[in-house]
């Protein structure tokens, strides 16, 4: 079981174009895998963004897509593991889409995958975003093994929901990734005390990729992808563009915080009620 691992986040500007999303997350994981990382991670709906129109033309099956096939590859070929952002999921029998997290280890096969819980339906800075005309919530919480880590899953708007990361780090979770398409009004209040919180009251690792710049019109992604510690330190940060950032992650460190502040041994599980209305 290793003690460290390296993880990379893919930030990238996707729009409606498939084919050129596609080329472009080939080239950035590519340079992600040059760094040495073992875990890549790409953000939400890399491989297109649009309005419900697009999703339900680019949706895919997780048998047979081609976006699913290319992250298969490139796993296997770079021989890592891919935390495949989200991508529009068709399902036989189901009128709505799902935002999907698929996770290849690496030899190409998948090894997890989360569908979006919690959908971003609201107004912020004078825009209505509805995804739920579109998609439908998953109703799921994934933790699963990448590189010998335990690995929690979620997608975007997840992260304004700290019961679904607790309930990732009591299952073991030490890490979990947050593939994003945040707002510029929300990401320049919000983005970084979300991220940080999560960490530190969770004591674990969070590598957030995120879409950056204008990904639809009128509407600018916030971009600045983040890898933070279970102290709640950012250890990377990407600039306004297209990159690449990658950090090295220490179990012991994390192993360290849990048994100097034990904040999740501490917990009073018996002590807990949900009101009778929630």
């Amino acid at each position: 079981m290793p003690d460290t691992i390296r993880i990379a986040c893919v930030q990238m500007t996707s729009r409606a174009d498939k084919a050129a999303n596609l080329d472009k997350a080939a080239r950035l994981v590519a340079e992600a895998a040059a760094t040495g990382a073992d875990v890549v991670v790409l953000p939400e709906k890399w491989n297109a963004i649009g309005d419900a129109a697009v999703y339900h033309a680019t949706a895919e099956t997780l048998e047979g897509g081609e976006s699913v096939a290319a992250m298969s590859e490139w796993a296997r070929s770079h021989g890592i593991t891919l935390v495949g952002g989200s991508i529009a999921e068709r399902r036989d029998g189901r009128e709505k889409l799902s935002n999907t997290s698929v996770v290849f280890d690496p030899e190409g096969e998948i090894a997890a995958v989360y569908r979006k819980i919690h959908l971003f339906d609201v107004e912020v800075g004078g825009v209505v975003y509805r995804e739920s005309e579109a998609e439908e919530p998953g109703d799921q919480p994934v933790v699963t093994d990448a590189e010998d880590w335990k690995l929690g899953l979620t997608v975007c708007y997840d992260v304004r929901f700290p019961e679904l990361y607790r309930i990732l780090a009591l299952e073991g979770a030490e890490l979990v990734t947050v593939p994003a398409h945040f707002t510029t009004p929300t990401g320049k209040d919000h983005w970084h005390v979300l991220l940080r919180a999560r960490a530190i009251e969770n004591q674990l690792y969070v590598a957030a990729a995120a879409q950056v710049g204008e990904t639809l019109r009128g509407k600018p992604a916030y971009g600045r992808s983040l890898i933070v510690d279970p102290w709640g330190l950012v250890l990377a940060q990407a600039p306004d563009e297209e990159t690449v950032i990658a950090v090295e992650l220490d179990r012991a460190h994390l192993q360290s915080i849990r048994t100097k502040l034990p904040s999740l041994a501490n917990r009073q599980a018996d002590a807990y009620r949900w009101p009778s209305r929630v």
